[in-house]
């Protein structure tokens, strides 16, 4: 028999769908119990009602309870330590593993006295905890859980992610792969573009936004009062097929938000060989060059930095050729998952 793995998470992630995919690659049957459910192939899928404030978190224990024991999985293991591990920790299901997400515990906990104090209980739940930065880790030591902490990148799958000749990109495109929410600055990305149209008009500037989120309105009414829809496209979210053929077209990736443990996006970006700019935060100093580092909310010095980019190619190029060798070196989503499985197996032969 397979070992049954239970995943609670946002089932239309697209990160809590490659990791299900990538355990049922590793000969795992695996469950999903999510408030935002999406069908997976191969992947049991359990709903529990939707969650519409923070407080609805709370209201659906006994639901979750419900599911965890007519799977009667091997192992739990739950994605976003405050919604979900709070989900996991009350079931009372060892072994249990948590994995932060970065806002769970780079934000949440210091809104109230009463979140830091969840915080710390829901992660002394957790046989294991992982998140993907320094920043992360060190998040998880101020609580002193416990278990176990692995820091585990949610990697590229290299194979699909990877460089377009650089003579293929045409003019100066640049991507945004981060979602419409306002951690992540997206009205900054088109402030800076406004100012690079300005400064450079007569450079054939386009500007993709992925992600999609609650901004869009708003994002869109500043990109027609700048007088850009014709620079400016809005595709929302895609699929890996979707943003493999926009990050093949672009030169540079922009991202930027306030608050982040290791980014996905970024990563992807990288592996495709695209220059990169992005905020001075300590989980990007671990990838990005000082240079290509702004200030979060920052519009001229970002539109500074992207201006050197597009007006030295070569530059560009170079930037681009070292991001997506260091992405082959140590970036790759099989030997991270195949770490994962790895210590999920040991957990399991802990008596």
């Amino acid at each position: 028999m397979p070992t049954h793995l239970c995943l609670l998470g946002d089932a239309t992630s697209p990160h809590v769908q490659r990791w299900a995919r990538e355990m049922l690659q590793r000969g795992y049957r695996v469950s999903l119990i999510t408030a935002r459910p999406a069908s997976i192939d191969g992947v049991t899928v359990r709903a529990i009602r939707p969650v519409h404030r923070s407080l609805d978190w709370l209201l659906r224990v006994r639901e979750t309870r419900r599911h965890v024991a007519e799977l009667a999985p091997d192992l739990l293991h739950a994605h976003y330590v405050t919604s979900y591990g709070y989900l996991a920790a009350r079931c009372g299901k060892h072994p249990l593993v948590m994995t932060a997400w970065g806002s769970d515990l780079l934000v949440t906990p210091g809104k109230s006295a009463w979140m830091r104090w969840l915080t710390g209980w829901i992660l002394r739940q957790a046989d294991l905890i992982t998140g993907d930065s320094a920043s992360l880790m060190s998040a998880v030591a101020d609580f002193r859980p416990p278990g176990a902490a692995e820091e585990i990148h949610w990697g590229v799958e290299l194979q699909r992610f990877h460089p377009v000749p650089w003579r293929h990109k045409q003019g100066s495109q640049l991507v945004s792969l981060r979602a419409w929410e306002p951690n992540y600055n997206i009205d900054t990305i088109i402030e800076a573009f406004a100012l690079l149209q300005a400064r450079l008009p007569g450079a054939d500037l386009r500007l993709h936004l992925l992600g999609g989120g609650s901004l869009e309105d708003a994002l869109r009414s500043q990109v027609h009062t700048a007088q850009l829809d014709n620079k400016v496209q809005f595709h929302g979210r895609l699929d890996d097929t979707g943003m493999t053929r926009v990050l093949g077209a672009s030169k540079i990736s922009v991202s930027v938000p306030s608050s982040d443990a290791t980014s996905v996006a970024m990563l992807e970006s990288m592996a495709c060989g695209l220059a990169v700019v992005a905020s001075e935060l300590q989980a990007n100093r671990h990838w990005i060059d000082a240079q290509w580092l702004v200030a979060a909310g920052d519009a001229t010095a970002l539109a500074a930095r992207l201006e050197a980019l597009i007006a030295n190619d070569a530059i560009a190029e170079q930037a681009g050729l070292q991001n997506a060798a260091r992405i082959a070196q140590d970036g790759d989503r099989a030997v991270q998952m195949n770490r994962m499985h790895a210590l999920y197996q040991q957990l399991l032969r802990t008596p």
